[in-house]
């Protein structure tokens, strides 16, 4: 479990996931060095990753949660070839290891030829049944984060962490979308999203100048934001679990929203397909997940259908690029997953 200095350092770097180490160590009140020696500790133990992400929609990128089932003898080795994808995202294993959930992320204008929505699955042997739902809208999840992972620092401690010291305090933001000239910045940022600017540089070619004002451009258009990958069950989250709900259609605003507020719950969209509401439930145990089913869940009458699929392993997080230390990595049980 993590102590308190480890959830605020984590709630600390989903304010500002690029804040320099001295900026955290003067809101938590410890030194610079501390500081960078609990984020390795936690780097290595609690799988800690900052990672810069696109926003979709201003990416011209759809998302589509796809269902795979096969069978037992070669799920996992689906799912791995899915982790090795860089379309791919938050890829689980599920419903008793014959289940294979992923995210893909298509171009919203050339969807009808995505290769792997359309060729590669479809042709996979073993896959006994797939269904794939375009993601609607997101109520919880991307930037806005679980908020059991970030409960620790009190309203100073966050002031301070989001007065942001620009390296060229004479620079003002020019709010910009991303383009194609943007793509190894991006790459870098999936894999490493607290690299340095010189790093930056190195991967894109740019100055250190040019990479810190387009970083702030793009930032202050909405077009990428950074993410906080972390082992949940280090947050006593050991039991998690997809939800496949149907609403009506007149109540799906309402019941998101409501549901978008629920501790328990780290994500929540709104899908096609016959469920069009789908979240991520990360509770205690088996039991808090039932309480959590059967008094809050339950007491919405708007949904109609629920189904519950317990996951067994996260195989891949949010970002689509895996660093070398997350290619080494198999889980050797399914109880221990990312959330």
């Amino acid at each position: 479990m993590l102590d308190d200095l480890d959830r605020a350092l984590i709630h600390a770097l989903h304010i500002d996931g690029r804040a320099p180490f001295s900026q955290i160590a003067t809101a938590l009140d410890v030194s610079p060095q501390t500081i960078a020696r609990r984020f390795r500790r936690l780097r290595t133990e609690a799988s800690l990753r900052v990672v810069g992400l696109p926003d979709p929609h201003r990416a011209g990128q759809t998302q589509w949660l796809v269902r795979l089932t096969a069978q037992a003898s070669s799920a996992q080795d689906l799912a791995y070839a899915l982790v090795r994808r860089q379309d791919t995202s938050w890829v689980k294993l599920t419903s008793g290891g014959t289940e294979i959930v992923a995210i893909i992320h298509a171009p919203t204008e050339a969807t009808a030829g995505n290769s792997l929505l359309l060729h590669d699955i479809p042709r996979t042997s073993n896959i006994t049944a797939v269904s794939a739902h375009c993601v609607l809208h997101t109520y919880l999840g991307g930037p806005t984060n679980w908020r059991r992972s970030a409960d620790a620092l009190d309203d100073e401690q966050q002031r301070v962490l989001r007065e942001h010291e620009a390296a060229d305090t004479a620079y003002v933001p020019v709010p910009r979308q991303l383009s194609g000239a943007d793509a190894d910045l991006l790459a870098a940022l999936q894999k490493d999203g607290r690299a340095s600017h010189a790093e930056l540089a190195q991967a894109t070619g740019w100055s250190p100048v040019t990479v810190a004002r387009r970083l702030a451009d793009l930032q202050a258009g909405g077009a990428i934001f950074f993410d906080v990958e972390v082992d949940t069950g280090h947050f006593g989250a050991n039991t998690r679990a997809l939800l496949w709900m149907s609403v009506g259609p007149a109540h799906i605003e309402s019941v998101a929203k409501t549901l978008a507020g629920h501790d328990e719950l780290a994500y929540v969209a709104a899908t096609t397909g016959p469920t069009n509401l789908v979240a991520q439930a990360l509770c205690r145990d088996p039991a808090d997940l039932h309480r959590y089913l059967a008094r809050r869940l339950g007491s919405l009458d708007a949904i109609h259908t629920l189904e519950t699929s317990p996951v067994l392993q996260n195989l891949k997080a949010a970002s689509p690029i895996l660093t070398d230390l997350a290619r080494t990595r198999r889980p050797s049980a399914p109880t221990r997953s990312r959330g």
